[in-house]
């Protein structure tokens, strides 16, 4: 029994530390979105860059700053042919409540079981249960172009706009 038990912690403790790099395929997911439809990556191949960032919570001061940067940069975004989508661990009722609250313009993203962050190994406060605040920038080709840890929620979406200037 002990010798499982060390299997399952050593299995789970690899399956945590996924580490995309620039250069990597963006794993592909379907979740569902604020409004009840299903989004997968892969829908967004070929036509869009995706700017697919995770934080802690909706309805918090970081999360809200960062949130309402990005429905202000909405056009700038839609410019670049670049598509934003948000990512917590929180349900569908409370993201569609944060998206009325601050009419956000783009969807939020269920991911109430962390599949998604743990494919794209963001960190996880599991006493909390809130995600970390990474970003990934993702080209049309589905390949990661950059990623971001820690971010600024005040100058995020400024930053991404530039980086995703730089893209090829």
């Amino acid at each position: 029994m002990k010798f499982f038990f060390i299997l399952f912690a050593a299995a789970t403790l690899a399956m945590s530390t996924v580490v995309l790099k620039p250069g990597d395929k963006a794993p592909d997911f379907t979740t569902i979105a604020t409004d009840g439809s299903h989004i997968s990556l892969h829908q967004f191949k070929g036509t869009s860059n995706v700017v697919l960032y995770f934080y802690p919570e909706d309805m918090t001061s970081g999360c809200t700053i960062e949130a309402c940067n990005f429905r202000d940069s909405h056009d700038r975004f839609a410019a670049t042919h670049t598509v934003v989508l948000g990512v917590s661990l929180d349900d569908q009722a409370k993201h569609q409540v944060f998206t009325q609250k601050d009419n956000l313009n783009f969807p939020l993203l269920v991911d109430s079981d962390s599949t998604i962050c743990r494919a794209y190994g963001v960190p996880i406060n599991s006493a909390r249960h809130h995600a970390a605040r990474w970003t990934f920038l993702i080209d049309k080709n589905g390949t990661v172009v950059q990623t971001y840890h820690d971010v600024d929620p005040r100058t995020h979406s400024e930053q991404l706009l530039k980086d995703i200037a730089q893209i090829k």
